[in-house]
């Protein structure tokens, strides 16, 4: 009938079940690269940082391949004994996470240009000035770290530890990781096109026309 619409021909079984796995991969694929992006994010903007643990000097606490949440310090009022902190010991650009074990004013020193010494640093009327450091100990170390540490190379207070997040924010940060998340739903969307295209070739080639002769033939008839 005129200005009837035609239906399609029905996609096989094989082509649908395909079509299902290859956008299954899309959007597996882009929501775990999109939360491997949101989750740092998420994070800095309530103003805290994610550290990955590489060791275990605290464990039990937190081991290698758990991720610690950071806040940063406004003020040394903010250090107390007990607490747990990263920071970049003396001469070492590596982070560390322990404990604070103590706190102390210890004077502050410049090497002196004559001898060539370390000596304190002394204030317009004389007297020796001070700066303040932490003592810090992993609780599974039998020993105190062997450098004090000035609250100034202080990274951050620990608020919370995820167990086993390193490992995954490590590996989805890691080419590698990127690689897995991105190449296959690429590949799949390219694969899609592909037989998109090949239904509508198989289309054209299967649509009758609509009193059942041959389109083609019509065509050349009214030339």
């Amino acid at each position: 009938m005129p200005g009837r619409r035609r239906s399609r021909a029905p996609k096989p079984t094989w082509r649908r079940l395909v079509g299902v796995a290859l956008w299954t991969i899309v959007v597996v694929c882009g929501a775990t690269y999109a939360v491997s992006l949101a989750v740092p994010l998420w994070f800095q903007a309530h103003h805290q940082r994610l550290l990955i643990v590489t060791s275990g000097s605290m464990a039990p606490k937190f081991d290698a391949g758990d991720a610690v949440v950071l806040r940063a310090i406004s003020d040394e009022s903010d250090l107390k004994v007990g607490q747990i902190i990263s920071f970049w010991p003396m001469g070492s650009s590596e982070l560390v996470t322990h404990r604070i074990v103590a706190l102390r004013k210890l004077p502050d020193l410049r090497q002196d240009e004559a001898t060539g010494k370390m000596v304190p640093k002394l204030d317009p009327n004389g007297k020796e000035l001070t700066k303040s450091y932490v003592i810090t100990k992993g609780d599974a170390n039998d020993e105190p770290d062997v450098n004090a540490t000035p609250i100034t190379r202080i990274r951050g207070v620990q608020l919370a530890v995820h167990r086993g997040w390193g490992w995954v924010l490590q590996w989805a940060g890691s080419a590698q990781g990127r690689a897995t998340m991105l190449v296959p739903p690429l590949l799949a969307l390219a694969t899609l096109e592909l037989l998109a295209m090949g239904d509508g070739r198989r289309g054209r080639r299967e649509r009758p026309a609509p009193d059942g002769t041959d389109r083609r033939v019509d065509e050349l008839l009214l030339d």
